[in-house]
């Protein structure tokens, strides 16, 4: 299989300016490198995990979204982060991901944060998604999806990437660490975080900290506290490889969902 080559943007985000962040993520784009087939940014990229959608809400035809279809049609790559949408009178932290062929995929966040209000002003989704590129099957999630094992379990195997888009605070940079490394573990699968530096309009504070990790929770490429472009190329030989040694998935608990 095609190496999955990825390029993670943790970018500061100007407070509610939409305007502001599509041109400053844009002028990030064309330093990826060619052959690049999945660029993630991170949650809310273009407003920052705010609160008050109804003056920031998009539809799905967007100048965003628009923006995103551009970024993948030149770039050739895959692209995916999280905005506010505004569908049938409610609001979604949604995360969008973009093909070069203008292939849309949508999830909604499910697991709204209650201690910052969220799920008192978004709409929970209740469905999960699989996108796929270059033979790889990849899993995406929101943020405080990160805390909930179950809604990402891998059992049986059907994914090899879990991708994490998040506005994720400095004051629990340890968590967001070791949650990811778990997560890949215990579902034997590459898992990329990606997370936003700088602090926001209401006075909270992120330290970035992007990360991949592999199926055996070693650090495959990892950001400081600033903004930076990070890349890596990700080996599904050694993936499946380690799922046949070691087939920790057939023991797993079986589970379903109310």
């Amino acid at each position: 299989m095609k190496k999955l080559k990825v390029a993670l943007l943790q970018t500061d985000i100007a407070w509610h300016d939409i305007t502001a962040n599509l041109k400053h993520a844009g002028s990030l784009i064309p330093l990826i490198p060619p052959g690049t087939s999945l660029i993630v940014l991170p949650e809310m990229f273009n407003t920052g995990f705010t609160m008050r959608p109804a003056a920031l809400a998009e539809d799905m035809d967007s100048e965003t979204v628009g923006t995103m279809k551009k970024w993948s049609s030149t770039t050739g790559a895959d692209v995916t982060g999280s905005i506010i949408v505004k569908e049938n009178g409610s609001f979604f932290n949604r995360l969008v991901w973009i093909s070069p062929e203008g292939k849309v995929l949508t999830y909604n966040k499910r697991h709204l944060f209650r201690i910052a209000d969220e799920d008192r002003v978004y709409t929970a989704g209740n469905i999960n998604v699989t996108a796929e590129r270059d033979g790889w099957r990849i899993k995406p999630f929101i943020c405080y999806d990160l805390r909930f094992p179950l809604w990402i379990r891998n059992t049986p195997v059907h994914y090899d990437v879990l991708v994490f888009t998040a506005n994720w605070p400095a004051s629990r940079q340890n968590q967001w660490e070791a949650l990811i490394r778990a997560r890949a573990i215990e579902n034997q699968c590459y898992a990329i975080g990606v997370n936003r530096t700088g602090i926001d309009g209401g006075g909270m504070m992120y330290q970035g900290g992007s990360v991949v990790f592999d199926f055996r929770g070693d650090i495959v490429v990892q950001a400081g506290d600033d903004e930076q472009m990070l890349q890596c190329t990700l080996d599904y030989e050694p993936l499946a490889e380690y799922r046949e040694s070691y087939p920790f998935w057939m023991d797993a608990d079986s589970f379903t969902f109310p």
